[in-house]
């Protein structure tokens, strides 16, 4: 218990300091959301008049901490550039992001795992040297290359979906998970590449241990060894590996969102941060921050369920 109260602090402090970060590095950079709005029509009274109204004149230690406060009691500002609620604004391309986040994630787990088995299991065979050949290749394949292929190929060539054109909410879940599984793809596949490598030398590893010897000369097979004993094992480092990966397609996604013209978070993140929204782009940059240390919180809790020593060592 104690440790998942640590945990849940240490989340609470990384969401502060990176909103806090945020908030310091835009007043490192040169203009602000008055500068940007402005444009050509910017003079010093019109800069300094919309200054005042957003609140920009205010010294850094108030506006921030009047932004936390607002964070924890549910509003999270206005958006400058979009002149609304930032969670009314954000709140759809959280879900959009979301769902391409777990379907890229759900992809590497269901592709990467039976893969790592069959690579591991057939180590040293006659398609060994094709096999890893092609898995460093994949490994090298940036997402947005990757993605402008599927979009030829599947979009203009074979029609399958419209590229840019992404279903609106009368069009019904299936169709926008349809939509999704191209740009899914695309993060996933250098990503599963990875997660094979990850459980295939975990998994020799584990196999040239003294008790996997001990239970084959027992009389075990090395396949029943293997899916009895070492997977347990093997899948305590996969999975923290596994938790990196989802941090990984959470960053992932905000490239892939422009190549297939996704209404997600990636797609007003930068618009956000060319137009010096602060709102919208601390609110945008902490709920990244939280899926990131969430998903690390979740893989500390499934290798202690898979290694109790882990659980012992925590002081849980």
């Amino acid at each position: 218990m104690k440790a998942f109260l640590r945990r849940i602090v240490m989340l609470l402090l990384t969401m502060i300091l990176v909103s806090l970060l945020t908030f310091i590095a835009f007043e490192l950079i040169s203009g602000d959301a008055a500068t940007a709005i402005l444009g050509t029509e910017a003079t010093p009274e019109r800069l300094e008049a919309l200054r005042e109204e957003l609140g920009l004149n205010r010294p850094l230690p108030a506006r921030y901490l009047e932004w936390l406060i607002g964070f924890f009691t549910g509003n999270l500002g206005v958006s400058t550039s979009y002149h609304q609620p930032v969670w009314d604004l954000i709140a759809p391309k959280v879900l959009v992001t979301l769902y391409l986040s777990l379907l890229s994630f759900a992809l590497i787990a269901a592709v990467s795992i039976p893969a790592g088995l069959w690579s591991a299991s057939h180590s040293g065979g006659a398609l060994d040297g094709f096999w890893t050949a092609f898995n460093q290749f994949c490994m090298s394949i940036p997402p947005f290359f990757t993605g402008i292929v599927l979009s030829w190929c599947f979009g203009i060539l074979l029609k399958w979906f419209t590229p840019g054109e992404f279903p609106d909410a009368s069009a019904g879940f299936l169709e926008t998970v349809r939509y999704l599984l191209f740009a899914a793809v695309s993060l996933a596949i250098p990503r599963i590449a990875m997660t094979v490598r990850m459980l295939r030398s975990t998994i020799q590893a584990e196999m040239q241990k003294d008790y996997v010897r001990t239970a084959i000369s027992r009389g075990n097979t090395r396949a029943a060894v293997l899916y009895r004993h070492v997977l347990k094992n093997a899948f305590v480092p996969v999975t923290a590996f596994l938790a990196q990966t989802m941090a990984e397609i959470v960053a992932g996604s905000i490239v892939v969102e422009q190549v297939f013209s996704i209404p997600g978070l990636g797609r007003i993140l930068v618009a956000s941060i060319s137009n010096r929204d602060y709102p919208t782009v601390q609110a945008i940059v902490v709920i990244l921050a939280f899926w990131v240390v969430l998903a690390g919180m979740a893989a500390d809790l499934a290798c202690q369920r898979m290694d109790p020593r882990l659980r012992l060592g925590g002081g849980a």
